[in-house]
């Protein structure tokens, strides 16, 4: 059974409208909806789609084919499937799953490509950003159930805009208000950072900070929802996609940089967080 928690889609003579204007015609959003799987529940749309589809996973987890690739969603991660593909959902054994529907369109859509069709996980914060992106979600909803005003909409697609760079942009916007952050915390992901292309361990770590292994493994779980080695691990594999999508390296030149020593290893890590393997990243988008 799938249950439409809240669902908004606007009208086409509003659409319309926000394609002419110049303020809004690069990016719209054109439909909202939050959706609640039961157990095993399948939803598909076999006729390609009009408009560009971000799905958010917020609770349980689903299988997402997308053409004929099959890939697993699951909470904090997210996928936009381009406009003129099919998909298919299948919920897990979580009662419910939710995800997070939003159709969108505009000529800004296509600049945003290299995005598209691979499943991420939204790079844990510091400051946790999934409260503001959950604050946005309903700002939306809000402003989009009290009536279709034209002025409205100006505010509902830059909000739109504002979520949308939450996902696209997450590994550039993770990162903490300096005022916010927790210095021992801050201290320790500089350091990850600073040493991105080695295979750090719980103790190199800690006897960075100056604090022991346990300590650190305590507070720094409790302030991200992540292990120190956990949140590395992500650090690395979002380095990756940068190599990969702006660089001609090697896989296996790219796995040595970020500290593997096995090539198979950095594949195999890629494949698990990113749902699809280093590869066929690199050859989602063909120019």
């Amino acid at each position: 059974m799938i249950v439409k928690k809240r669902f908004i889609k606007l009208p086409a003579f509003i659409i319309e409208s926000l394609k002419a204007d110049p303020l809004t015609r690069d990016l719209y959003l054109c439909e909202l909806s939050e959706l609640l799987f039961g157990k095993h529940s399948v939803l598909e749309e076999v006729g390609p789609l009009q408009n560009h589809l971000l799905l958010y996973c917020v609770k349980g987890n689903c299988s997402l084919k997308i053409a004929s690739d099959e890939v697993k969603l699951s909470p904090e991660q997210f996928c936009i499937i381009p406009h003129g593909f099919s998909y298919k959902i299948t919920s897990g054994t979580t009662d419910p799953t939710i995800l997070i529907f939003c159709r969108f369109n505009g000529s800004k859509s296509t600049i945003l490509e290299r995005e598209f069709t691979v499943v991420r996980d939204l790079v844990p914060s510091i400051n946790n950003r999934v409260a503001n992106r959950t604050m946005l979600i309903d700002e939306l909803f809000n402003n989009l159930s009290n009536k279709y005003l034209y002025a409205n909409m100006h505010y509902v697609n830059f909000t739109f805009a504002h979520f949308l760079a939450t996902f696209v942009f997450a590994s550039k916007t993770s990162e903490d208000i300096q005022v916010e952050e927790n210095p021992l915390i801050q201290k320790m992901v500089r350091f990850m950072e600073q040493n991105i292309d080695k295979k750090l361990s719980l103790q190199d770590i800690s006897d960075e900070v100056g604090y022991s292994v346990t300590y650190l493994s305590t507070i720094f779980r409790k302030e991200t929802n992540y292990s120190p080695l956990s949140y590395f691990s992500h650090l690395k594999i979002t380095k990756s996609c940068e190599y990969l999508d702006q660089t001609k390296l090697k896989i296996k030149q790219i796995a040595f940089m970020l500290g593997y020593t096995d090539p198979y290893y950095f594949s195999k890590d890629f494949q698990k967080k990113m749902g699809i393997s280093p590869r066929s990243y690199r050859q989602r988008i063909k120019h």
